[in-house]
């Protein structure tokens, strides 16, 4: 399983660089680390929602632990449920 730390803000001047580090791990069970994460932004929600799509349909395990209060806080802003941004996959 590969852990990706991702960085503080997930927001319109970060969203290209997380997205192409999540990329970067495509085929392979992944741990997104948003430990550190300060700021979720819209775009930052689309990435990681486009990521889970994504790791669901090819079977994978995506998963984000730890998760900073922050990151947490704007889950529930945006009226989203974490399960929404995971995927159980095979692993």
């Amino acid at each position: 399983m590969t852990t990706l730390a991702l960085g503080p803000r997930l927001d319109l001047l970060h969203a290209g660089h997380a997205c192409a580090e999540i990329r970067a791990c495509e085929g392979r069970d992944l741990v997104l680390d948003a430990g550190h994460v300060t700021h979720l932004g819209a775009l930052g929600l689309q990435i990681l929602l486009a990521a889970a799509r994504s790791w669901r349909a090819a079977g994978l395990s995506l998963i984000i632990a730890p998760r900073s209060a922050a990151f947490d806080d704007a889950l529930v802003l945006f009226g989203l449920p974490l399960a929404a941004l995971q995927s159980e996959g095979v692993a």
